[in-house]
């Protein structure tokens, strides 16, 4: 594959696509954002061509909104990122200066950072994460250029590494395009930090046709894990009593999906201490049968499989702890034989093995024999003859796997199947997951199975197999509203602004439904607090849907489980107020009656009635061990950790219009700032000169007074 420099890669794009550029860029963090850059910066030069760019989650440092936050985050932002790239279009974008011959078309936003920007809401396209490659291709996609990894061991081969989400499914569209005359051109830029991964993100280097020279050596981007509240742990431990022992676990992205990987390891770590807490949250006495049947509560013996769009940090966490541990075969008859107990957990042919279960019996046939040889159980050097099984060192046994002379015969020759414990579609994290990720062993490594959105998002090819893998499944995913009818909204505000996207949510929650034996989780804080409003996330109806009723499952909130799945709409609304929180139960009951979908003497049970923010308070000073702030990591210094903590408070509590009256207020009650002299200096308010400083170094310390251990700050103190 040829090699070329950022400019000369630009010049080949410029002399071998006549016409528009059509450029697809991987989701997040496959990027290769120095080419992006070089290619970006020539099209502005060059008015008379155009340039579209259809990409997903273009990453960039978050921004601050006060200048408090600014304070916080500017040290922070230089230390994590460092000389991470950016993204000369993301910020042309966010200034409003995109210039007029490019596009930028996205089907998932980095969240909430396009709200107010009118370009990025009108070129936002609405799709299912399956279908991208689909409709990349129908757009007549004419360039694709991606970060890979590079290592010595595998000469002539690259790894998609963090994306081969789309890229796998993409390729086989675009060679097709080639082979019938149209001018296709793939640009491949190797970094050096990117973990080598295998499964399909492993690729010839023809796959590409140029390479970019040097390899890129600036820091990859990274996504700080933020803290889980005790809201979102609750959340989390009440979805882990959900998740069977054998089967299948998808994770959703945020803190979240942080608490329910945390719920998980305190299961089959601390199950003691994990079976304490569920009895304080009422889960065996309140829903005990819906656990039993669906869940359970016991440390993870059999393991679970992991097939999830994005490979997040909690997946790997879960992997090293020994749950994410059952392995998948990508051969439907093997994988009937390992679910039949036909393998043993090194992936070799037990020496019970039911035979029946992979179609052959104990005496296969010639082909048989090959099979088994196919799939690594057998060595390729064995022969098949009608008089026996003739062996590489002379000897003929006979064909018969149950003879045990023939099994121990066979022993010095059998092989094992490659099993993989996950399969992923991209990842994305802090710094220290990709550092893990590259120091894997090779066996580790290969347990991963970094492959396409089309395989992993759906049932539709391969069925059979999937749905022998995909046993038990339980599809957990997250959303900021649902209505008490069962529609969900994950996405975008009910005015039309988009927050992120789709995804791959609307995929999983209608494979929940396919599956016989699966479930959809989707799991929900149920109450917000916003500049000192507290509304509720469970609402009688909303202006936009993700997720229709008539896909309703499972929601689960910080105070319970809601199993939705073929009840009525009255039975609906009941199971939804009883997760609801207390503060708003009576209003979302009368608009469900005056709509007349509760009868007027309707009841709530007393149970359900006592759902508020303070009893989980009581629980968390009950089990502080299993309510950890970081339970997958952190990035933040201690002091930083104390800072966060006291500005959400702040962000929480606060009308903007009323930071000058609290502040003012503070002058006169103003907490003790000599235990807060590192948070101060960590800020730039040591002093305090000046009305402002005066102001800002009060408001800080009202924050860290209030969020203290201990302290009375109200929910979000936590």
């Amino acid at each position: 594959m040829p090699s070329s420099t950022l400019e000369q890669a630009v010049d080949q794009v410029l002399e071998r696509i006549d016409g528009p550029i059509r450029l697809g860029l991987p989701l997040g963090l496959g990027k290769p954002c120095a080419f992006v850059n070089a290619l970006y910066r020539r099209i502005k030069a060059l008015p008379q061509r155009s340039l579209t760019i259809y990409t997903a989650l273009s990453l960039g440092r978050p921004e601050a909104e006060s200048e408090l936050e600014q304070r916080f985050s500017g040290p922070f932002l230089r230390r994590v990122f460092a000389d991470t790239p950016e993204l000369e279009y993301l910020s042309d974008l966010r200034c409003g200066e995109l210039p007029a011959n490019v596009q930028l078309e996205e089907f998932y936003l980095q969240p909430g950072s396009q709200l107010g920007n009118a370009l990025a809401q009108q070129h936002y396209i609405s799709q299912n994460y399956s279908r991208v490659a689909r409709d990349l291709d129908r757009k007549g996609l004419n360039v694709v250029a991606q970060l890979v990894a590079r290592r010595a061991a595998s000469p002539g081969r690259l790894s998609l590494s963090c994306n081969p989400d789309i890229t796998v499914d993409l390729l086989p569209r675009l060679q097709a395009r080639r082979a019938a005359g149209e001018a296709i051109l793939c640009i491949a830029q190797v970094h050096e930090e990117l973990p080598y991964m295998l499964g399909e993100a492993e690729v010839d280097e023809d796959s590409f046709d140029l390479l970019v020279e040097p390899a890129e050596r600036r820091r990859l981007f990274s996504t700080p894990n933020l803290p889980v509240s005790p809201q979102d742990h609750a959340i989390g431990l009440y979805a882990s009593a959900l998740v069977r022992d054998g089967g299948t676990l998808q994770i959703g992205i945020g803190a979240m999906g942080d608490a329910l990987a945390a719920a998980l390891l305190a299961r089959h770590t601390d199950n003691a201490g994990y079976r304490a807490l569920l009895d304080g949250l009422e889960v065996p006495a309140r829903w005990g049968q819906l656990v039993q049947r669906e869940g359970g509560l016991e440390a993870f013996r059999q393991g679970l499989y992991g097939c999830s769009e994005m490979f997040v940090l909690g997946m790997l966490a879960l992997m090293e702890a020994g749950v994410v541990s059952r392995p998948v075969y990508a051969d439907a008859r093997l994988q009937r034989l390992a679910d039949a107990g036909g393998l043993d957990d090194q992936g070799r042919l037990a020496r019970d093995a039911d035979l029946d279960a992979a179609g052959l019996g104990p005496r296969p046939d010639a082909q048989g024999l090959a099979w088994l040889q196919g799939v690594g159980l057998l060595d390729p050097a064995i022969a098949w003859t009608p008089e026996g099984l003739r062996l590489p060192d002379g000897r003929q046994v006979a064909v018969d796997l149950a003879d045990p002379v023939t099994a121990d015969a066979l022993r010095a020759y059998a092989g094992a199947a490659h099993g993989v414990w996950v399969h992923g579609g991209f990842f994305l994290g802090p710094r220290a997951f990709y550092q893990r990720l590259a120091g894997l062993d090779e066996a580790q490594r290969a347990r991963i199975g970094m492959t396409g959105i089309g395989f992993i998002n759906r049932l539709y090819g391969d069925e059979a197999l999937k749905r022998a893998q995909r046993r038990h499944a339980r599809f957990v995913n997250s959303c900021f509203k649902v209505t008490l009818l069962g529609a969900s909204a994950a996405d975008q505000l009910e005015d039309g602004r988009v927050i992120s996207g789709v995804g791959g949510q609307y995929d999983f929650v209608a494979q929940a439904h396919e599956l016989d034996d699966a479930r959809s989780i989707l799991m929900l804080r149920s109450w917000r607090e916003s500049a000192g409003e507290v509304s509720s996330n469970i609402v009688w109806d909303y202006g936009h849907t993700t997720i229709p009723r008539h896909l309703r499952d499972i929601v689960v909130t910080e105070y319970g489980i809601a199993d939705l799945r073929g009840k009525n709409d009255a039975q609906v609304i009941e199971a939804l107020l009883g997760i609801a929180d207390s503060r708003f139960q009576d209003e979302l009951i009368a608009q469900a009656q005056q709509a007349g979908k509760l009868p007027r003497g309707f009841r709530l049970d007393e149970a359900s009635r006592h759902n508020t923010p303070w009893r989980l308070l009581a629980l968390r000073a009950e089990h502080p061990r299993l309510f950890p702030e970081y339970p997958l990591g952190c990035d933040f210094t201690p002091v930083e950790q104390d800072l966060l903590r006291a500005l959400t408070w702040l962000k929480g509590k606060l009308r903007l219009s009323e930071i000058l009256e609290l502040g003012m207020t503070a002058l006169f009650d103003t907490p003790d700032p000599a235990p807060y002299e590192a948070h101060l200096a960590r800020m730039g308010l040591e002093e305090g000169d000046g009305l402002r400083e005066q102001l800002y170094r009060r408001l800080v310390l009202a924050g860290l007074a209030a969020t203290a251990p201990g302290a009375d700050g109200g929910p979000l103190a936590a």
